[in-house]
């Protein structure tokens, strides 16, 4: 019986997804653990710091240039990177043509069929934005990621997205195995953050795994098209990741069904924090200027 553990990570759209994905799974290399990127953005950035390029060369374009997938060799689209991290990225159409979902699909059926994920000890699927459709929910509806870590922030749309996100793995926990492994908050230095992500973790049904601090070391690390566990080995923030490696390598079998809330929750979760303040109806849609003249 394969130990393998499959997780994804989602979230919302420029919430540091790649960024915490890419610095966490190498923190688990350094734990001894055999990793394997699958990159699920069509951007084909989900590994950038891992191997310190702009771009891989994807599945897509190199089946492309061969002629169909099929014409592929494995080796052909695995590179290794930091730490022995082997990195695949499934790439997608041009902007505006096609669907980059069935990009996902393609690149995860021939790692499959190719032996891809033998002796591999984690498959990490990085997903993107907060879109839980078609291909990009391949690794939610097939069943491949066992557990997924939703990377958010204080930010209302980031919780609205990972509250929108569990909407999907509660669609099809129950044909499958996926679970909600926990709430990872990468933080944005918004008021009361921490206190909402546990919020919103506890009404979800989950838990807030880790609260990464915010650090310029990260964009520092960024630049040069590194992790901070490579650029910055003995930073605080180094070892925030390795703490939040070792709380998912803890982590097996301990996800949850979601139980997703509604918008109107959502909205009464931060007015209790004191973030929102009760909307008064009658001034809904009015301009600055109407407003000034109701208040004169």
């Amino acid at each position: 019986m394969s130990s393998l553990r499959q997780i994804a990570f989602y979230g919302k759209g420029g919430i540091g997804k790649s960024t915490t994905s890419q610095n966490t799974l190498a923190a688990l290399a350094e734990l001894g653990q055999k990793i394997l990127i699958v990159g699920c953005d069509p951007k084909a950035d989900s590994t950038r710091l891992i191997l310190h390029a702009k771009a891989q060369d994807t599945i897509l374009s190199l089946a492309a240039s061969a002629g169909s997938v099929e014409d592929l060799e494995i080796e052909d689209v695995i590179k290794l990177g930091y730490k022995d991290i082997r990195c695949v990225e499934s790439g997608g159409p041009e902007p505006g043509v096609g669907c980059a979902g069935r990009g996902v699909i393609t690149s995860i059926n021939f790692l499959e069929e190719n032996g891809a994920y033998e002796g591999i000890d984690y498959v990490s699927y990085d997903v993107l934005g907060d879109v839980v459709c078609g291909g990009f929910a391949m690794p939610i509806r097939e069943n491949k990621a066992q557990e997924i870590y939703i990377v958010m922030s204080g930010e209302m749309m980031a919780m609205y997205a990972a509250n929108n996100i569990s909407k999907g793995i509660l669609k099809y926990a129950n044909s499958g195995g996926v679970r909600l492994g926990g709430l990872i908050c990468n933080e944005r230095q918004t008021d009361k953050e921490l206190e909402l992500a546990d919020a919103l973790a506890k009404k979800l049904g989950s838990r807030l795994i880790y609260f990464v601090p915010r650090d310029n070391v990260v964009q520092h690390a960024e630049l040069r098209r590194m992790t901070v566990l490579e650029y910055a080995p003995d930073s605080k923030q180094a070892d925030h990741y390795r703490n939040l490696a070792t709380k998912i390598h803890n982590n097996a079998g301990q996800g949850a069904i979601p139980t997703p809330i509604s918008m109107d929750e959502l909205e009464d979760m931060l007015m209790e924090h004191g973030i929102l303040k009760p909307v008064d109806e009658s001034l809904v849609g009015k301009t600055a200027a109407e407003l000034a003249a109701v208040s004169a």
